[in-house]
């Protein structure tokens, strides 16, 4: 049996077990709420992702390709979320996180790529990393209450309906910004990187999704309008973010809207976002050396413009959609995210109550992407990004899909199978489609 048949083997039997509502460590859940009670927050998860491709079509290959033969990876991390109320409105967050794995191929060969768990920095043994320490303060603008939002790196409990909240640290962008109730969630809902967040938006982070800096939020239930200044890589697809905030920096502004349609909740944000790195032109690139990818040290870069519109809707009870438009100007690299300069996304999320299992899912979505001129053009020279670059290129748009059940085993413990199919993938024709499997298990508390 193929490894790929042994993990549909492996998610039917585990699928065809019964599900258990209470929680795996009750008294664990007594001392987190007594914790509280004192004013700190305690929360933890791991997630396993086990992830493999048969082997497919590969004329020729590059530097960033996908290797064409079967093959299997998988990647684990483990976070513990420590909190600590400081004074009204003031809450100090840490989340230390141990992982371990690679993505297929060394996280190369398909800017909708199939894990969003896996990154460049991979390791074989276990890696420990500050993921995220940051102050937040929210400031009351009314006495009016809603419930809290479903943030694991929040303290639980009632809002404000109407204020501001400040953040300042070392953040993930994706926890401010881009968010959707359907696809945000690598751990929870959809795997692939196209899904997660807007793919044409170059979010500033470093190689492991992370970065520092500042972000101000206004919202009072119908509408939001958040901004933020967060460092950049210093060089492209690094862990070490750029020490020069004026030579290199991300600033963003997202305006939200929160509405009923017929009685079912749903939002709409547009945000844009001008990044400045040590990135070089695609035009500079293909008059002169395409192997050198970024700037000289004294070269102050040049600055990238970007825009997503994100939508989200209920439709029906338990049943939801969602849809992504993103575009940057396409003029220079992509420099951290991934390699996409226009992508469109969709999808449908089906809760489990339409069939008697109120904590399982369903999600099927797709994703198309391409590249501006000069980007496809450097590709098709030999030139390679950090995740994209076969040697030459047949153009086409990169086509990513993606279907998942997610079936929840216990309160805090789920259990998905994941399909995925990537046509086209780095954007040639010759190669591929790769079909990719996967199991996902991820525990919380």
């Amino acid at each position: 049996m193929s490894r790929s048949s042994c993990i549909l083997a492996l998610a039917g039997l585990l699928l065809a077990l019964p599900a258990r509502a209470e929680p795996l460590l009750p008294r664990l859940v007594a001392w987190q709420e007594a914790l509280a009670a004192e004013g700190w927050l305690l929360r933890g998860q791991a997630t396993f992702v086990e992830q493999g491709h048969p082997g497919f079509p590969s004329p020729y290959r590059g530097e960033n390709s996908m290797q064409a033969k079967a093959m299997q990876r998988n990647t684990l991390s483990a976070d513990l979320v420590v909190g600590r109320r400081l004074w009204s409105g003031a809450e100090f967050i840490i989340d230390p996180q141990i992982s371990r794995g690679f993505g297929l191929s060394g996280t190369r060969g398909a800017a909708a790529f199939p894990n969003g768990e896996a990154f460049r920095t991979g390791s074989e043994g276990p890696a420990t990393y500050m993921t995220r320490a940051f102050l937040r303060q929210t400031i009351a603008l009314s006495g009016e209450t809603v419930a809290g939002d479903d943030d694991p790196y929040r303290f639980a409990g009632p809002l404000p309906r109407e204020r501001v909240t400040i953040t300042a640290g070392k953040i993930a962008v994706f926890d401010i910004f881009d968010d959707n109730r359907y696809a945000h969630d690598p751990r929870t809902q959809f795997l692939n990187w196209a899904f997660v967040s807007a793919g044409a938006f170059d979010f500033a982070n470093d190689a492991k999704g992370y970065t520092n800096g500042i972000a101000v939020e206004w919202e009072d239930g119908c509408w939001a309008v958040r901004a933020g200044a967060m460092q950049v890589a210093k060089r492209i697809n690094t862990l070490s973010l750029d020490p020069k905030p004026l030579r290199g920096h991300q600033i963003l502004l997202q305006a939200d809207r929160f509405f009923d349609w017929s009685g079912r909740p749903g939002a709409v944000r547009l945000l844009g976002g001008w990044s400045q790195t040590r990135s070089q032109s695609y035009a500079t690139l293909l008059g002169g050396d395409i192997t050198q990818t970024e700037s000289g040290p004294r070269g102050r870069g040049i600055g990238k413009a970007m825009l997503v519109l994100n939508g989200e809707q209920e439709l029906a009870e338990a049943l939801g959609a969602f849809a992504r438009l993103s575009w940057n100007d396409g003029r220079t690299q992509q420099w951290m995210y991934t390699e996409m300069d226009w992508a469109a996304s969709a999808g449908l999320v089906i809760g489990g109550a339409r069939w008697g299992q109120p904590a399982d899912a369903v999600g099927l979505a797709g994703n198309v992407a391409g590249l501006s001129d000069g980007h496809r053009r450097f590709v098709a020279a030999g030139g390679a990004g950090f995740i994209i670059g076969d040697g030459r290129l047949r153009y086409r748009p990169e086509v990513a899909l993606e279907g998942y059940y997610a079936w929840g085993m216990a309160a805090g413990t789920v259990l998905t199978a994941d399909a995925q199919l990537n046509l086209n993938p780095a954007y040639n024709a010759d190669r591929g489609p790769i079909p990719v499997l996967a199991l996902r298990l991820r525990s919380s508390f």
